[in-house]
């Protein structure tokens, strides 16, 4: 049987216009440069160097897995980061014959300038865009990935990081928007969850406090905030996750997040206030050993609604 494809005039087309759009978002992006934005690691160093910043404990043999790059390859640039002393590999508690790999202080102060410049140069390509003309772009996106790839198995599809500029106020907007499309609350939610991100971001203690935001695909799809209620306690706070992103366990990896930066900061307990119709929510609290302490029926937001507050000893 033939390996070859079989062509027609309309497969030849479709291929002549997927190959000039690559030659146009390549040269766009300058990936052909010598120097990835203008430094001195080249686009696969550069990816290596995103993966070990936003992966915990990846091996080589997963990198070059999951960037589908020539594993000889991938010890040369590891072996380049280790020299530089941009890397460490530590032997893993699970199996002490795989290397675990992790960024330095050192690496993640190489990272941190090419990780601005890359958002900084999308940004730039962005702002000529309006509103709808974003929309249409991250449509067209979603469709090129859905069609054409897909996540390796092994591969976790999101990330979880620290909040960063700008993240704030996108997450009091969706909010706003996800509870009045979902559940028909009117402007007060949102007024309430401005009140609470503007407190959190005018004084927030990085030591006691913090916010976590879950990353897929580039963007924002959910996130969760952790503050000093005062006498050891810890409030969770203002947990979301996106439509598009619900059954991946996001919601419970911000939950964990949060107990363990509570333990690690030395609360003795962790409180949370929500509603009862948030069942899967609940589900997640329920399951991390928080029990229900107080609950009864009020109106607010423009719904008949059932308060409930969570606790859980630490």
């Amino acid at each position: 049987m033939s390996n070859l494809h079989t062509t027609t005039p309309e497969t030849n087309r479709t291929v002549d216009q997927i190959r000039d759009f690559n030659r146009f978002y390549t040269t766009l992006l300058g990936v052909l440069n010598d120097g990835l934005l203008n430094s001195a690691y080249s686009l696969t160093e550069g990816r290596v160097l995103y993966e070990l910043a936003h992966r915990d404990g990846v091996t080589a043999a997963e990198l070059a897995r999951d960037l589908k790059v020539d594993p000889a390859y991938i010890s040369r640039i590891l072996r380049k980061f280790r020299s530089g002393g941009l890397v460490v590999a530590d032997a893993s508690a699970r199996d002490g014959r795989e290397r675990r790999l992790a960024l330095t202080d050192e690496g993640r102060a190489v990272f941190g300038p090419l990780e601005r410049a890359s958002r900084d140069q999308v940004s730039a390509l962005l702002d000529p865009l309006a509103a709808p003309d974003r929309t249409t772009l991250l449509k067209a996106m979603d469709t090129i990935r859905s069609l054409l790839g897909a996540a390796a198995p092994d591969a976790e599809p999101y990330v979880i990081r620290s909040h960063r500029s700008g993240d704030i106020g996108w997450i009091v907007h969706r909010h706003g928007v996800l509870y009045s499309e979902e559940y028909g609350f009117d402007d007060t939610f949102e007024a309430l969850v401005a009140g609470i991100a503007g407190a959190f971001l005018k004084s927030h203690d990085p030591k006691r406090e913090h916010c976590w935001v879950a990353e897929r695909h580039g963007g924002i799809v959910g996130s969760v905030t952790l503050v000093d209620a005062g006498d050891g306690v810890a409030k969770l706070r203002l947990l979301y996750v996106e439509p598009s992103a619900r059954g991946l366990g996001i919601g419970a990896r911000l939950v964990d997040e949060c107990l363990r930066f509570a333990k690690r900061a030395g609360y003795r307990r962790m409180s949370l206030w929500t509603n009862a119709i948030h069942h899967a929510a609940c589900h997640i609290y329920k399951e991390r050993g928080f029990a229900i302490v107080a609950e009864e029926p009020y109106h607010d937001f423009g719904q008949d609604l059932v308060s409930q507050t969570w606790e859980r000893d630490l």
